[in-house]
């Protein structure tokens, strides 16, 4: 695939691990990120509202996306699919824009297929104990889907190796820095900064 100007970056993390509370936090720190909504068979929690957490669809709406290619991926997760809008992603890189994903493992493994230079990051907690913990203090889930979580996780974890970067969400605020640590720095390779600065690399003519 051409490869575009904008950044793309991808998190993914078992459940509980707090890659939303982490993504949320960056975002008020970094106006030059922009998230991706993704599309899901999910129904809404709390106070989401469609088109700002999610654009919730239902099995039919999300069939005709599928049979369309209209996602770069998608997958099922507790039951319920995410996907992510190809049209919506290239807009974003093509405008030069940093877009961020926040999705399971397995969809970040589909983005790389589709943008190899997405930079890849994990979402780990610091042990089972306080997973459990989070996704029961949330107090969100029913006990039984909790149980689901915690199984799925041992298989989203066992993923990391695939992933260019890992932090580990022990203590948020160092969490929140390592986030924001690679964040910037993959902001400061050459062909970013190439593009970003194309003024000073011709005023020291420079090849842009």
């Amino acid at each position: 695939m051409q490869q575009l100007p904008g950044n793309l970056f991808v998190v993914a993390a078992p459940s509980g691990a707090g890659k939303s509370s982490l993504v949320k936090a960056l975002r008020s720190f970094d106006a030059r990120v922009y998230p991706s909504v993704s599309h899901t068979t999910r129904a809404p929690r709390g106070q989401e509202k469609h088109g700002r957490e999610y654009f919730f669809a239902s099995e039919a709406e999300f069939d005709a996306m599928v049979a369309n290619n209209a996602f770069i991926e998608w997958a099922n997760v507790h039951n319920k699919r995410y996907g992510t809008s190809k049209k919506g992603i290239q807009e974003r890189l093509a405008n030069g824009d940093d877009v961020l994903l926040e999705i399971d493992y397995q969809g970040a493994l589909q983005v790389r297929d589709a943008f190899p230079q997405a930079v890849l990051i994990f979402i780990l907690p610091p042990s089972w104990e306080e997973l459990r913990s989070r996704l029961e203090n949330r107090g969100e889930d029913a006990p039984e889907v909790i149980e689901l979580r915690m199984k799925n996780a041992s298989t989203e974890m066992a993923q990391v190796k695939e992933f260019d970067f890992v932090i580990i969400n022990e203590l948020f605020e160092s969490a929140l820095f390592d986030l924001k640590t690679i964040i910037h720095a993959h902001r400061l390779k050459y062909t970013s900064q190439r593009r970003l600065r194309s003024d000073v690399f011709t005023s020291l003519h420079l090849p842009v």
